[in-house]
């Protein structure tokens, strides 16, 4: 009997080609990542993350830092965080009305915005002013404190994106191309606060009147006599003010070397550094600080980096930059990837207002820098100051949102989400299907 074997079938053998798709997970991450930073709605996200993690470090860090001087003063040591987290209520409702306001909104208010920045900060000089530590730069309003000067930047921002966006046919000439972003607006309103003495929120506004000039395409020649003009500003003003002399003195002289360093005008930039030192690599954990006990000056304000140091050590403070710098990214983007140019110098403003007041106080902590005097944006205590920088963090995402493909995508998303959900079984459905 013969029997007939059947024929074993071939394996089919497929060529290699030369790329083959990536099984890594790292690549496939990689990639992925990668692909959604290159989305238009990546700003959005970037910007709406970055400030809120910002925000909630400092409410972390307000409760910790201002617990032994809110106790002295009140009697309690959560006075200061819950002012703080009443402010940051109120500034998040504004931040969230104003990402939803459109972008032509947001130009119709320039000119009304700078109106009442003016008025409020003039207000300053009237019965309603307040003064404070040799500033006067503060209203007092039904038992309410208010700085005006914190919201004139925005108002800046706005008015100056309006007026140059509708000047790019004149940008080349130094006084169509100004007016009256520069005269008369920006000058009164700056001026109105250097006569409160606040020099620190001056440079501030100042940066944020040039930034948004070398962004509109103003020509490089003008900022040569610009800045020697600033800089001669700066200096007549520093020397006509003891207090200025002696913190320059502090920060390029030796005079913090001496045994008594401690003393004088060295006392904030010597315990500063006591307080980073002490933090070391890894800091001495949440609520250990010893600096805050009486030691240093403003801890929960001005000087809260140095906290941030002692406490979190240097994971902490990097987290604070690289914070800022997600944040500045956001915005490059957001430039680059918009065709509007009130869209492009609106979210350089603020860009220049968030991050350059922020180089100056991480400077100052430092001592990189003089001591100025300026919080750190949505870090520091202060309730204007946290506020107007919310609203700017709204304004920020207003502007994402009208990035050419954004507002598709993130409309679209919600949608996505339904019908994902929609062909979930539920558990009752699921059980039906189990018991037939």
């Amino acid at each position: 009997m013969t029997t007939i074997s059947r024929p074993r079938p071939t394996a089919t053998v497929r060529p290699r080609t030369s790329r083959q798709p990536a099984t890594s997970p790292s690549e496939w991450s990689l990639a992925s990542v990668g692909e959604w930073l290159r989305s238009p709605v990546a700003p959005y996200y970037l910007v709406l993350a970055s400030a809120g993690i910002l925000t909630a470090l400092g409410l972390v860090m307000v409760l910790s830092a201002s617990g032994p001087r809110s106790f002295v003063d009140s009697g309690s040591s959560y006075t200061v965080f819950l002012e703080q987290v009443a402010f940051a209520g109120v500034g998040i409702v504004l931040a969230l009305v104003g990402s939803r306001v459109p972008v032509r909104w947001w130009k119709r208010m320039a000119f009304p915005a700078i109106l009442l920045a003016l008025g409020l900060q003039a207000a300053v000089f009237t019965g309603l002013g307040v003064e404070f530590q040799g500033n006067r730069n503060w209203i007092s309003i039904a038992g309410f404190s208010l700085q005006p000067s914190e919201f004139g930047k925005l108002a800046l921002v706005v008015f100056g994106a309006a007026v140059l966006a509708n000047r790019r046919k004149v940008i080349h000439r130094i006084v169509p191309a100004t007016a009256p972003f520069v005269f008369p607006f920006g000058l009164v309103l700056v001026g109105l606060v250097l006569q409160g003495h606040d020099l620190g929120t001056a440079m501030i506004m100042v940066a944020i009147v040039v930034g948004m000039l070398w962004a509109a395409g103003l020509p490089a020649k003008w900022f040569v006599g610009v800045g020697a003009v600033a800089a001669g500003g700066v200096a007549f003003l520093a020397a006509g003010s003891a207090n200025r002399m002696q913190r320059i003195q502090v920060w390029l002289g030796d005079i913090c070397d001496s045994p008594h360093a401690a003393n004088g005008g060295c006392f904030q930039k010597v315990h500063a550094e006591y307080a980073l030192a002490d933090g070391g690599w890894w800091g001495l954990g949440l609520g250990a600080s010893r600096e805050k006990w009486g030691l240093l000056p403003e801890p929960h304000n001005d000087f809260i980096l140095a906290i941030i140091g002692e406490e979190l050590g240097l994971p902490g403070t990097m987290a604070v930059l690289l914070l800022f710098a997600v944040l500045a990214y956001a915005c490059f983007r957001i430039v680059s990837q918009s065709d509007d140019p009130f869209i492009r110098l609106a979210t350089a403003g603020v860009m220049i207002w968030l991050l350059g007041q922020a180089l100056l106080n991480i400077g100052s902590v430092i001592g990189m820098l003089p001591i100025i005097g300026v919080p750190l944006p949505l870090v520091s205590s202060g309730g204007s100051a946290l506020i107007a920088a919310l609203i700017g963090v709204g304004l920020l995402l207003a502007l994402a949102r009208s990035v050419p493909g954004a507002a598709e995508r993130l409309k679209a998303r919600p949608s996505a989400l339904r019908r994902t959900l929609a062909v979930v079984p539920t558990r009752r459905a699921a059980g039906r299907g189990s018991r037939r």
